[in-house]
């Protein structure tokens, strides 16, 4: 059973920068494409980022890629995405998620391909 424990969210205010922990279970990163998604109140679930480990690429919400970076350390079974300069419109709740490589293709289908969640952050940006 694959489990996804997210880790990292605060208030923090406008032009700050978080970093969010994805746990997850032993050899999750070796067998799915990991992916962070949010979801703001009233509104529809959207991929953020994506890392596919065993070939090290990675992909973006257009709008967010200069400001959001997705890494991993597969030793420790974990991904993070790092986040700055972060806006009043990036409040949400965030959420790790496992599943196959189309989930990269960070549309409105990409949570088809998800298989497994997390229970979600909270991540708010307020001053």
């Amino acid at each position: 059973q694959v489990q996804l424990v997210e880790s990292g969210g605060d208030l923090v205010q406008p032009g700050g920068s978080l970093r969010l922990s994805c746990a997850a279970s032993a050899g999750t990163l070796d067998r799915f494409t990991i992916g962070w998604f949010r979801q703001a109140p009233l509104k529809e679930r959207e991929a953020v980022s994506c890392i596919t480990t065993s070939d090290g690429s990675t992909d973006y919400q257009e709008a967010l890629k200069d400001r959001f970076t997705i890494s991993s350390d597969n030793a420790k079974n974990t991904v993070y995405l790092q986040m700055r300069n972060l806006k009043p419109e990036d409040t949400a709740v965030y959420y790790c998620a496992a599943g196959t490589p189309e989930m990269c293709v960070l549309d409105v289908e990409a949570k088809m391909a998800v298989d497994y969640w997390g229970q979600g952050i909270q991540v708010t940006v307020s001053s």
